[in-house]
């Protein structure tokens, strides 16, 4: 987990410079009405850090197989109006967020890593569930970076 965390740092070190370097009409342009800004797509990064961060914590106590909700992206990202947002506090809370995260998966052992989870009625183990979630990260920041 040690390297996930470490990843997780470099991730958000990185969005945040990538970020305060745009300017508002940036991070806010949208490439079509079906698309999300830059915004909304560090919105929809909150959003999973949130559930994430839930799944995590949850599935230390919860019954086994622990059966994983899946949440409306789209939904949460009208919801919260991320497109009209101010972009430090978007990134001040994506930072606090990750960070908790960051303790929480720092804290798991490889008995936990090996708990069973249930998506969409396929079995998975928690380890590929928050490699999952970094790689989710990775790749947004790609599209946001780009």
């Amino acid at each position: 987990m040690e390297q996930l965390q470490t990843k997780i740092k470099i991730l958000l070190d990185s969005g945040k410079t990538y970020l305060t370097s745009c300017s508002e009409d940036e991070v806010s342009f949208k490439p079509s009405l079906k698309k999300w800004s830059k915004k909304e797509i560090l919105g929809h990064l909150i959003d999973s850090g949130i559930n994430n961060l839930q799944r995590f914590t949850e599935i230390q106590y919860e019954s086994k197989p622990y059966v994983l909700r899946q949440y409306k992206q789209d939904a949460l990202v009208i919801a919260n109006d991320y497109q009209n947002a101010d972009l430090a506090e978007l990134l001040e809370m994506w930072f606090t967020i990750n960070h908790r995260i960051i303790n929480v998966i720092g804290h798991l052992d490889e008995a936990t890593l090996k708990f069973e989870v249930v998506v969409d009625n396929v079995s998975y183990d928690l380890n590929f569930i928050v490699v999952d979630y970094v790689d989710h990260m990775e790749h947004h920041l790609k599209q946001i970076m780009n």
